[in-house]
């Protein structure tokens, strides 16, 4: 019996899991990706704490008022990539959750990348 989206993307998650972690030198980017809305926190995995984040909701992201979703992502990934600057990252280990590296996934890691981000 196949698995459905969710679970594959689960199964898909983990095994990534295994491999990337966040340190306090080499935090990992996370990103959540729901229908409407994108997610993305800059995670110290040793520490348990968020260094920074952004998303969708975020005021600076409503007022752009983007023409659609993509855009939007990309927005979200500048403005989290200016938000970690400003924590003293430079270098990140990318988590894509699962998600296809593809559409607004990949739109935000390229936003992420435009503000100075390296991974």
């Amino acid at each position: 019996m196949a698995l459905t989206k969710s679970a594959r993307r689960n199964r898909i998650h983990l095994r990534i899991r295994k491999t990337v972690a966040g340190t306090e030198k080499q935090p990992r980017l996370s990103i959540y990706r729901s229908n409407r809305e994108i997610y993305a926190q800059v995670i110290d995995d040793v520490n348990g704490k968020t260094l920074a984040s952004a998303s969708s909701r975020d005021k600076e992201i409503i007022d752009a008022k983007s023409e659609n979703k993509i855009a939007e992502a990309q927005l979200v990934g500048k403005l989290v990539g200016d938000r970690a600057a400003k924590a003293g990252i430079n270098t990140i280990s990318f988590d894509r959750s699962g998600y296809l590296y593809h559409g607004r996934v990949k739109s935000l890691a390229e936003g992420a990348r435009e503000a100075g981000l390296k991974f």
